[in-house]
């Protein structure tokens, strides 16, 4: 983030977030940060392509592996920039962020990365960020499911801290509205085209009952038209989720129409009023998506369009930097733990 300290999103700019509904502009003001591609060339030659063949491994054990990663690339720059920060573990000095309403029971992946860091500081110790490892293989993670390619920057810092509260309070929730979502993607220096792309990472993964409950008993019906297709799906779902009585950890896809293929039928789904999550549903169905609704359209309709702005999107998020991490940063030996509590690996 392009502030002199990492802070919560203040509540004026949800209100600016409604200009953007109506199709106002607004100047980012987040700068570029110092990253470059070639950032590892001469240091660790190699760190492209063992992040590429850990993901392959990873990926073809489990094809919902590629999702956990983008959500925790996702999750980690939300907070304090792109930074590592969603990675670090508790400590009796540092409370981390993996535990935050926002997280807890929702990421995964840890491991994957656990075992990329492991490699590489084998082969470069101390070189390679864990932050800029997470960026890679998100980017490996969409590619092997079937999604766009593109250049990662590369030269982040791993942060010495974490935030349980920024978690909370900047990371979007299911059960949002429009405008405190877009809020949330504007605050980061994204715009509203970028929030829709980046939602389309919903093509791949699954949900828990808690993040879908509200939806299915909710305007699930008004918003699918009741069509025989939406019905069955809907009866399914409550099946999988019941209103009362637990169930919270059981799983749906966000996508049923190809749940581990990165595509854009998620965005078909919208238009047929059957988003699983209510905050995805609203893009579409909201009385204030003006314009949401219309790229909604677009990516439904142009898989190409959706994986360029895609990929674009994904770099502008991946840039979104942590100031003090960029200064006072280091590059973890653990990715659990800051250097002073890193146990050898």
């Amino acid at each position: 983030m392009a502030t002199s300290s990492p802070r919560s999103m203040p509540r004026f700019s949800q209100f600016v977030a409604l200009f953007l509904l109506f199709g106002f502009a607004i100047t980012s003001r987040a700068g570029d940060p110092p990253l470059t591609l070639d950032y590892y060339k001469s240091s660790c030659p190699s760190v492209l392509e063992i992040v590429r063949k850990e993901m392959e491994c990873a990926v073809l054990s489990n094809p919902r592996n590629a999702a956990l990663i983008i959500r925790l690339h996702f999750h980690d720059c939300f907070v304090q920039g792109c930074d590592g920060s969603v990675l670090l573990d508790d400590t009796i000095t540092l409370q981390g962020e993996k535990k935050a309403p926002t997280n807890i029971n929702s990421l995964g992946g840890f491991r994957i990365i656990d075992r990329i860091k492991t490699m590489l500081e084998s082969e470069c110790p101390g070189v390679v960020s864990c932050a800029d490892i997470l960026t890679v293989a998100a980017r490996d993670a969409t590619l092997l499911v079937g999604g766009p390619y593109w250049d990662v920057p590369l030269g982040r810092k791993d942060s010495r801290t974490a935030s349980y509260e920024l978690a909370a309070a900047n990371l979007p929730t299911a059960d949002e509205s429009l405008p405190s979502i877009i809020s949330k993607f504007l605050y980061q220096g994204l715009s509203v085209t970028d929030t829709v792309a980046l939602a389309g990472a919903h093509t791949v993964g699954m949900a828990r009952c808690a993040n879908f409950r509200a939806r299915i008993y909710g305007d699930f019906e008004a918003t699918s038209g009741k069509s025989p297709a939406s019905e069955a799906n809907l009866g399914h779902l409550r099946s999988i989720c019941p209103s009362i009585g637990g169930g919270d950890n059981n799983i749906a896809p966000m996508d049923r129409v190809t749940p581990d293929l990165f595509d854009n039928s998620v965005y078909q789904l919208l238009q047929q009023g059957e988003g699983l999550l209510s905050s995805d549903q609203e893009m579409y169905s909201s009385i204030l998506a003006l314009q949401t609704r219309g790229i909604v359209k677009k990516y439904a309709a142009d898989q190409i369009a959706f994986f360029e702005q895609f990929s674009e999107s994904m770099v502008r998020m991946g840039n979104i930097t942590n100031p003090e991490s960029s200064v006072n940063g280091e590059v973890r030996k653990n990715c659990r733990f800051i250097n002073t509590w890193a146990p050898e690996i």
